[in-house]
């Protein structure tokens, strides 16, 4: 009787190791072949002091992703690890891959990675977004790392930049594999996509009328493009309009798959957030989260709300009111004096078009220590 059990027993791992691995194949079988650029195309300079090569992974929807693995060079063991993305509307060869490299430098292997839809990454139409289907990519994004021979699976964080910010809390809230998170210069896209800046569209008689504005576009021209950062600029811009055409227009950080740099997003391809609120559960989130803001930041009210709700449960921009955060102590509201929105997407510089001296005003070591304080 023994034998039989013992038979039974090694059958059944033996199945269970055969299904694994043609679940495997399949996946890799499925797996959208990626024409990737293998030239360093990006903003910046490669650092001496890491490792990089291009990837790809598969999200829940079936999507391919295509990302930049940045590894420390000659580290040893298993390593804590990083995904990265943002900002929305831009690709992994401006600010995301900035702060991979920079944090792989520290010790991180890092994963900057472009969004469904946008980028090097599969779907089409192009530049369409959700917040389901982007928050899906982050969790993808820790599928992907936790399964690296150098990659300690208990040791997951992630990075999200301005409109991504949002987009990480969210994950956060959602993914308890993720054990620490970043929202750098953050936008809540759903609150700015149906109120309005500074919620001064934040009306029952403005949602409706862009909704209806919204419903003729689909029957006019639903592959219409909305058009990226302003160009030329107007000389009346806002001056947070000014810093967005220098970073995404000028030699400083332009490219040419980054929608904010051209045509930006489809018209109707971000219609979904203007009808969600996907920060409804970050008060719940018991992991570590650190909220980075520029003092001079027209965005600076997302951050600040978004940190106050997760902590208390309660702040101004939020309809809901919820339980105090049952994890207050690891949460942290950080603001980088003197920062413009746009100052920490590279550190920023003293003169237009990345000319003059170097700001730095993004604090590396500091998200350094934040992560190996929360990843241990």
């Amino acid at each position: 009787m023994k034998k039989v059990l013992l038979a039974t027993i090694l059958m059944v791992g033996v199945l269970a190791a055969c299904n694994q691995k043609d679940n495997q194949t399949k996946t890799e079988e499925n797996m959208q072949k990626l024409e990737l650029t293998q030239e360093w195309d990006k903003v910046f300079p490669l650092s001496d002091k890491v490792n990089h090569r291009k990837v790809t992974f598969e999200t829940q929807y079936g999507l391919t992703l295509a990302a930049d693995l940045y590894e420390p060079k000659d580290a040893q063991g298993k390593l804590a690890a990083l995904a990265v993305s943002g900002p929305f509307g831009a690709c992994k060869e401006q600010s995301s891959g900035l702060y991979a490299m920079r944090m792989a430098e520290r010790g991180f292997v890092a994963l900057a990675f472009d969004p469904s839809y946008t980028g090097e990454s599969s779907g089409e139409p192009r530049r369409t977004a959700s917040p389901d289907i982007n928050t899906e990519d982050f969790m993808a994004a820790i599928d992907f790392l936790s399964k690296q021979e150098n990659v300690d699976a208990e040791k997951m964080g992630i990075i999200g930049i301005c409109g991504w910010g949002g987009i990480a809390l969210n994950a956060a809230a959602a993914d308890t594999r993720i054990k620490a998170t970043v929202a750098s210069t953050m936008y809540d896209m759903t609150r700015v996509s149906g109120n309005g800046y500074f919620d001064s569209e934040d009306k029952e008689e403005s949602r409706h009328a862009a909704r209806e504005a919204m419903a003729k576009q689909r029957l006019a021209d639903p592959m219409a493009m909305a058009g990226g950062v302003v160009n030329p600029l107007p000389d009346d811009a806002p001056q947070f309009v000014k810093d967005y055409y220098d970073y995404y227009i000028t030699p400083r950080g332009y490219h040419k798959r980054s929608g904010n740099s051209n045509d930006g997003w489809r018209t109707i391809g971000t219609q979904a957030f203007a009808n969600s609120r996907f920060l409804y559960y970050i008060n719940e989130i018991r992991s570590a989260v650190l909220v980075m803001h520029g003092e001079k930041a027209h965005s600076r009210y997302f951050g600040e709300a978004a940190y106050q709700y997760m902590v208390e449960g309660k702040a101004e921009g939020y309809n809901v009111v919820g339980k105090p955060n049952p994890n207050p102590e690891n949460k942290e509201l950080l603001i980088i004096p003197g920062a413009s929105h746009c100052d920490l997407y590279d550190g920023g510089y003293t003169e237009l078009v990345g000319k003059g001296e170097p700001k730095n005003l993004i604090p590396w070591d500091k998200l350094a220590d934040f992560f190996n304080k929360n990843l241990k």
